[in-house]
């Protein structure tokens, strides 16, 4: 599915996100110094278990009461601009992959009821609401690791629909036992720190807190998401096609958008080795010495939440003028548009924002800065 860029268009009104390195200014200068937030925790929090690579706000991943996450999101949406958000003319979309699952497995543990208030997709997002005086109009995505930008596609649609004036997107996951101890016995977390893009015997990816928003109107000044692209290939329940049909699709239709524009490329680059061979062989391919960068290799992989973190992150790039490189990459890489240090953004015309999922799913948006 690809979404034309001379009529969908949308403006960026405000966007911003948190990371265990601060919003996402401090988050992009921790990563221009080439910081990792990443650290080698029990995977089973205070149970215990393998040490792996984990980001995590406050220093623990264990569930809380009232939950972890609800203090941070506080935070955040205060940089929200006020409106009534909620409303027929204000939708909300909440996007996440995690929701409130690791309370359900607290629940498990310790059988204390008031995990059940916020454990359920449904019940977190209404707290959610409840909290931040939101109303009722709010649409829930949850698709593997391209939900945000899933949910970004959706509040497109909207807007172009004259359904809404701006539309919210909010985004958040974060780690938990249950959800460590899941990608743990698939063995791509494991005792390895992450190198995106690194060629290497054995792949590893992090894990990380991570949350955003975006407030997006039709005809806003300032940067411009131009396009999304959007394709599953339903191949497997974790693997990608090995032809790599899906992020072909994605790539092409990006090189149809940008028009032979210079761009920059942020992608998936979670640290596993197929599909980050496939994914940097494949832009290569279609946008030749065109920049590719991870961050996932000091934030770790920020789930259905990734594609909006790093576009907050993009964003506050630009805004300084220098992006980051792929942190904890290392040679020889995938490919040689592998880029290691920081560089300038001058002379780039666009942005090319990826993200990959389970099971051969494949988002990419493209963005003009302002």
């Amino acid at each position: 599915m690809i979404f034309d860029a001379d009529q969908l268009s949308t403006g960026i009104v405000a966007c911003d996100g948190l990371t265990p390195l601060g919003n996402a200014e401090a988050t992009v200068a921790a990563l221009l110094d080439g910081r990792i937030a990443l650290k080698l925790q029990p995977v089973l929090g205070r149970d215990g278990g393998d040490p792996v690579p984990l980001a995590v706000l406050g220093g623990t991943m264990d569930e809380t009461l009232p939950p972890r996450w609800l203090e941070p999101l506080r935070t955040l949406a205060t940089r929200i601009p006020p409106a009534a958000w909620g409303t027929g003319r204000y939708p909300v979309v909440v996007t996440s992959s995690n929701f409130g699952v690791g309370s359900m497995y607290a629940f498990t543990r310790d059988q204390d009821a008031r995990h059940l208030r916020h454990g359920p997709p449904f019940a977190s997002v209404d707290m959610l609401r409840r909290e931040l005086g939101w109303g009722d109009d709010v649409t829930v995505f949850s698709h593997a690791c391209v939900t945000a930008q899933l949910g970004l596609a959706h509040a497109t649609r909207l807007l172009h629909a004259g359904i809404a004036e701006r539309v919210l997107v909010f985004s958040f996951d974060f780690v938990s036992p249950f959800v460590a101890g899941g990608f743990h016995s698939l063995k791509i977390l494991n005792g390895t720190m992450p190198a995106p893009f690194a060629v290497r015997d054995v792949g590893a990816i992090g894990l990380g807190d991570g949350a955003a928003f975006a407030v997006l109107a039709r005809d806003a000044a300032g940067p411009q998401l131009e396009a999304h692209a959007l394709h599953n290939e339903m191949h497997h329940f974790t693997a990608n096609e090995p032809s790599g049909a899906g992020f072909k699709s994605t790539a092409h239709a990006m090189a149809k958008t940008a028009r032979g524009r210079r761009v920059w490329i942020k992608g998936h680059g979670t640290g596993t080795l197929d599909a980050g061979r496939l994914e940097a062989e494949t832009w290569a391919k279609v946008f030749p010495a065109a920049p590719l960068v991870s961050w996932k290799g000091s934030l770790g992989h920020t789930l259905g939440s990734c594609g909006l973190v790093e576009l907050a992150l993009t964003l506050a790039a630009l805004r300084r003028g220098k992006i980051p490189g792929t942190i904890a990459g290392a040679t020889p890489s995938f490919t040689s548009e592998v880029a290691l240090a920081p560089f300038s953004a001058n002379g780039f015309e666009a942005v090319v924002l990826a993200s990959n999922a389970f099971g051969g799913a494949h988002a990419a948006m493209l963005l003009r800065p302002s």
